[in-house]
């Protein structure tokens, strides 16, 4: 019986390399640049666009979009804004809806920043802009491919 151990051991071997390989378990590392426009009165919307960019040369320009409910007042924009996501595998992870909590209470040439989670997926927000808002809401943020620019 002792001589089926080694083909046994063998064929687990192959087994196991023959599974996801170590390049597919990879994370990347992705980043998104972006800009935005957004407002709240009780009911707070944003829209915006970007580019993710990730370390093996993908890159993706996206659509942002937060539509949100809580007690809330402001108007601003954000100009300069960045983000980093986790747990991504393939650029394509990044895309879909994220949940938002967020508190804020800023004045003019304020910062922002969140962190957001879809699944395994996280994306920490950083931004500066203009504007003031003051509230908490509960968010859906969504990052989509854009469209196609006609020529």
């Amino acid at each position: 019986m002792n001589r089926f151990i080694p083909p046994l051991l063998a064929a687990a071997a192959l087994m196991a390399a023959s599974g996801p390989s170590a390049a597919a378990d990879k994370e990347l590392s992705c980043k998104l640049t972006f800009t935005s426009r957004q407002w709240s009165a009780v009911y707070s919307s944003a829209e915006g666009e970007g580019t993710v960019s990730c370390d093996n040369g993908a890159s993706l320009p996206v659509t942002i979009s937060a539509k949100g409910i809580g007690l809330t007042a402001g108007k601003w924009k954000i100009t300069d804004g960045t983000g980093k996501f986790t747990h991504v595998s393939a650029i394509e992870d990044v895309l879909g809806s994220y949940l938002a909590v967020s508190g804020d209470a800023g004045v003019a040439k304020a910062g922002t920043a969140q962190v957001l989670t879809k699944g395994k997926v996280s994306l920490a927000l950083a931004g500066k802009g203009e504007g003031f808002d003051l509230g908490i809401a509960i968010s859906d943020f969504k990052i989509a491919k854009r469209a196609a620019e006609a020529k």
